[in-house]
């Protein structure tokens, strides 16, 4: 399974471009369309050179695979491309939480699930932040969609 456009859209709109690298809200060096580290590992630096909209565009496909892998190592169940694109989401920004691979395997109810979707990862560098409580609810609401 890979994620769809819709997926990769939704990622996109929340972590915008940015050409230059800067910290992110948990003080982690960023660039492109949230890329933390480069393909073959290296960790974006701040001194690193700007890169243009199609290099940022060719970074974020180079690593999504990544993030694609890790739900699919840790979900054991049947899911639907929505569900997937939702987790790879998720994973993008957080690197993956167990516990809520845990909620999916384990067939926990809706309400647990979008809970705790809506509930964590929506603080950074210890302030709860509106973009966060934003993505989260749009990836609980991708993730139940139809």
């Amino acid at each position: 399974m890979k994620t769809s456009q819709k997926g990769i859209n939704l990622i996109l709109s929340f972590e915008g471009f940015s050409s230059k690298p800067y910290l992110d809200s948990a003080g982690i060096a960023t660039i492109g369309y949230g890329n933390t580290y480069y393909p073959g590992g290296k960790k974006v630096m701040l001194k690193d050179p700007s890169i243009s909209k199609e290099k940022g565009a060719e970074l974020f496909a180079a690593v999504l695979p990544t993030y694609e892998k890790i739900v699919k190592n840790k979900i054991r169940i049947q899911l639907t491309q929505n569900q997937f694109d939702a987790l790879v989401s998720h994973t993008y920004n957080t690197g993956g939480s167990e516990t809520l691979f845990s909620l999916i395997n384990k067939k926990a109810d809706a309400k647990s699930i979008r809970d705790w979707f809506t509930s964590r990862y929506i603080t950074a560098g210890g302030k709860t932040l509106k973009g966060l409580i934003r993505r989260r609810k749009a990836e609980a609401d991708l993730f139940f969609s139809k």
